[in-house]
């Protein structure tokens, strides 16, 4: 990664887009230590160890503990990206049009997106903050002056900074490197790492006893060793990948006679933890508008429990949502439709597979099978911690310890495969001048 950052800034072009990312990334931390004007910060202070507030401010890029402008961060956009993509399955036939229109309707689909984050975003920022004036710290109050119209201007503030920061991610991806709706969760996570090893260092050797300290070091040795697994074991399944042998009916001169259609095992990428993770969120967050007045009622227990990854009935839901996101966005990543129809516009085929229909049955089928395997590993890795932390009573910051490990892993290596195709096309376009 670092000799591919160093052979990039030798390029103009290149350089620039990495400049830009940073320029981009730095201005969403910037903005995420600005707290919206009329609440007071501290107040949130014991709902540091939380486990719901703890995923919120993962999914916002760390822009939730201070409740800055970026509080919201991206989960309302990747919300409304949810929505958005499953009513295109048969579901509204004008979103199903939109699909297939190519360039035309993506603008619209992506207009419709931006239209429903609104709506998403106004609805999630006055429930937060509704949410959180209940249950602010002892001795300050969240919400200075808690009446309607100051729940609006927040709520109005909030949906602002969302709509920006979604701006920022698509300007990321557009002009910079990288997804930019994950690079900005990349980011938070990565900010988080110096209070995370502060925080670790005083609850195991500042804040024990002498005679407990080797107790401290056993702990230390043992997790950096489970993050030194983790890491290798999540890198070696995201970039495995199962190569399916293709045969060219047309013979051009120079050119190969077979080559191979690589599907990774993980085609889903770490989507399916962002997206799993904003929609325990989001409805966590819209509950807390009923939290006064419902909060006793069975239902609201109940559901209260259900969008808690730390409970029983949560972590299976979230391990539920893992893996369904993994199928769904799998087939949205890899269309066995569209591969086989291009297969066979291409005049290449795979060996003892019928053109066609048995092509996109048999990739579908093949898929199907590498997703099982790919869900099984993200919602392992993104579960496992949080069990952990139940079970030996470890730090809270541990429980989404997998579900962050996963995000900022997976980040790193999509960016670091378009770094090296961006270097690679460049040797080519150099090749070709020449």
């Amino acid at each position: 990664m670092l000799g591919l950052l160093k052979d990039g800034f030798k390029v103009k072009d290149i350089r620039k887009k990495i400049f830009f990312t940073l320029f981009i990334l730095l201005a969403f931390r910037v903005g995420a230590h600005i707290t919206v004007p009329g609440v007071d910060a501290r107040a949130l202070a014991k709902l540091s160890e939380n486990p719901l507030f703890t995923m919120m401010n993962t999914v916002s890029g760390s822009a939730m503990e201070n409740f800055s402008l970026f509080a919201m961060g991206v989960s309302p956009y990747i919300t409304a990206s949810i929505v958005i993509q499953l009513l295109q399955m048969d579901i509204v036939p004008r979103f199903v049009e939109w699909s297939k229109q190519g360039e035309v309707g993506r603008r619209k689909l992506n207009q419709a997106t931006r239209y429903l984050t609104l709506v998403l975003g106004f609805i999630q920022s006055i429930a937060i903050t509704a949410g959180f004036n209940q249950f602010s710290a002892s001795g300050f109050n969240f919400v200075e002056k808690p009446n309607a119209m100051t729940f609006i201007t927040i709520g109005i503030i909030l949906t602002a900074g969302t709509m920006f920061v979604t701006w920022m991610g698509e300007q990321i991806t557009d002009k910079g490197i990288g997804n930019g709706v994950s690079m900005i969760i990349f980011a938070g996570i990565i900010s988080r790492l110096p209070s995370g090893i502060k925080g670790i260092y005083e609850d195991y050797f500042v804040n024990v006893d002498k005679s407990d300290i080797w107790k401290s070091v056993l702990f230390i040795i043992a997790l950096l060793v489970s993050i030194l697994l983790i890491v290798t074991f999540v890198t070696y399944v995201q970039q495995a990948e199962r190569k399916i042998s293709i045969q060219y009916t047309k013979r051009v001169a120079g050119a190969p006679q077979s080559s191979y259609l690589p599907l990774k095992v993980n085609a889903a990428g770490v989507i399916p933890v962002i997206f799993a993770s904003s929609l325990i969120s989001t409805p966590s967050a819209i509950m807390q508008l009923f939290a006064s007045t419902k909060g006793d009622q069975q239902w609201f227990k109940v559901l209260s429990q259900l969008f808690n990854y730390s409970t029983i009935p949560g972590g299976i839901f979230y391990t539920v949502l893992i893996v369904a996101f993994t199928f769904f966005y799998a087939f949205v990543q890899v269309n066995p439709e569209k591969v086989a129809e291009n297969l066979q516009k291409q005049g290449s085929y795979i060996p003892s597979v019928r053109p066609g229909k048995g092509t996109e049955d048999y990739i579908s089928s093949l898929l199907l099978r590498l997703s099982t395997v790919g869900s099984i590993f993200l919602a392992a890795v993104a579960i496992l911690p949080i069990i952990a932390q139940n079970v030996w009573d470890l730090p809270k910051s541990i429980g989404l310890g997998g579900t962050s490990l996963l995000i900022a892993i997976g980040v790193a290596l999509e960016t670091t495969k378009q770094l090296e195709g961006l270097l690679m096309k460049r040797q080519y376009t150099g090749f070709i001048v020449k």
